[in-house]
């Protein structure tokens, strides 16, 4: 047979089976979680193409730059949520933590006329102090997470009051803290960050793929690395031209994806990381893996309390106060379902610190968009749940493939 023929007759037998094992490969991942974030971005992309449909307001600069601004304080403490889910963990005192954390800070600050560093400093070791706390009874006494940090969370809105006092609010005015969140930067600093931000990549992206192909564990060609690196760079770019259009380049924006990226190289690169990700996995191998079990766990919940009070902080610089409602409402649900929904399971052993932001991001737009859409709060409640309990099944199920497939 020709060429010609060849080519009229369609692809080989053989090309067409190794393409249709390459489809069936790639839905059979799909459906396993092992890429949940594509899901979620493709999630994420019809849900902005809805609420665009519903109000043009909604993908403006102005709207962006908020949703940004909005999901910092989720986000951050939803990184800690990652770490304690990592270990097949719940943690429901965090949106406590953050408001208690906020308060300490804000009572040195304004009441006691600390340095605002001290004070923020201060905040921040509550938060450590209180994980520490959590962790120890936890690991030490063997009391499941859920009751410690469900006792947690009763304390620590009570600790609130009482640091609060009669007054019941107080204004933040100093700079230093307010500007946390209301700090925007030139033009410039945003493409300087930009271009920062996908030659890091790009550098991280090609020594990974050398170590990569030196230990024979990937090919040689560049395509999908190239591929992935164009992705970041216009994300990147259009992020930076969206928000210049706006106000700028926020700083909460920056504190958000620095902790991110410093997180994810903790979880991924460090033996702590792995350690996590072991006990999460299979306490009992861990164990007899020499892995310390307790100091490990006691660790976590530390950075939990660490991130949820960091979390309040930015909270209480965006809204320049704090009150008796701080940390409370619907933030414990959102810090902890925006991980879920974006593929950290619930079951440990499984997830990533970036599931951090895509949830926070998957959230944050359905939560602003009800906004925009002037919807009650009964339904933004029903929404947000309804949400969570699909990432949840689907989580459940992915586990069972998994499981049923021989993995982990």
């Amino acid at each position: 047979m020709s060429a010609a023929t060849e080519d009229a007759a369609g692809p080989a037998p053989e090309d067409a089976g190794r393409v249709s094992g390459t489809r069936a490969e790639t839905l059979r991942r799909f459906v396993q979680g092992d890429l949940a974030s594509l899901r979620v971005v493709l999630g994420l992309a019809v849900i902005w193409a809805i609420f665009q449909l519903q109000n043009d307001r909604f993908l403006s600069a102005e709207n962006l730059t908020n949703l940004m601004l909005q999901i910092t304080a989720v986000g951050l403490i939803s990184i800690g949520v990652v770490y304690v889910l990592l270990l097949g963990e719940i943690d429901l005192s965090v949106g406590a933590v953050s408001g208690l954390a906020a308060a300490v800070m804000t009572v040195l600050g304004v009441r006691h006329g600390w340095s605002p560093y001290l004070a923020i400093a201060a905040g921040v070791l509550v938060g450590t102090a209180i994980g520490l706390i959590q962790g120890a009874v936890f690991s030490r006494f063997g009391v499941p997470s859920f009751v410690v940090t469900l006792a947690g969370l009763l304390a620590w809105q009570g600790a609130l009051l009482q640091v609060l006092g009669s007054t019941g609010s107080i204004n933040i005015t100093e700079p230093k803290i307010t500007g946390l969140a209301n700090t925007f930067y030139s033009d410039a600093v945003g493409w300087v960050v930009a271009a920062i931000v996908i030659g890091v990549y790009a550098a991280v992206a090609l020594s990974g793929h050398r170590r990569r192909v030196a230990a024979g564990l990937a090919g040689k060609s560049l395509a999908p690395l190239a591929v992935r690196v164009a992705l970041v760079a216009v994300v990147a770019i259009v992020t930076v031209a969206i928000l210049n259009s706006d106000r700028g380049l926020p700083l909460a924006l920056l504190i958000l994806l620095a902790f991110v990226v410093g997180m994810e190289y903790v979880a991924k690169r460090t033996r702590f990381g792995r350690h996590v990700y072991a006990v999460g996995g299979n306490v009992e191998a861990a164990r007899r893996a020499g892995i310390p079990i307790d100091r490990v766990r006691v660790a976590v919940f530390a950075i939990a309390g660490s991130m949820a009070a960091i979390g309040g902080i930015l909270a209480a610089s965006r809204l320049l106060a704090v009150n008796q409602n701080s940390g409370g409402s619907e933030l414990l649900l959102l810090a902890i379902a925006g991980p879920v929904i974006a593929g950290t399971s619930l079951f440990g052993g499984r997830g990533a610190v970036w599931t951090a932001l895509l949830g926070a991001l998957v959230i944050g737009s359905i939560s602003n968009g009800m906004d925009l859409l002037a919807l009650s709060s009964a339904v933004k409640f029903m929404v947000t749940g309804g949400v969570l309990l699909i990432a949840v099944v689907i989580d459940a199920i992915a586990r069972q493939q998994r499981q049923a497939a021989g993995r982990v």
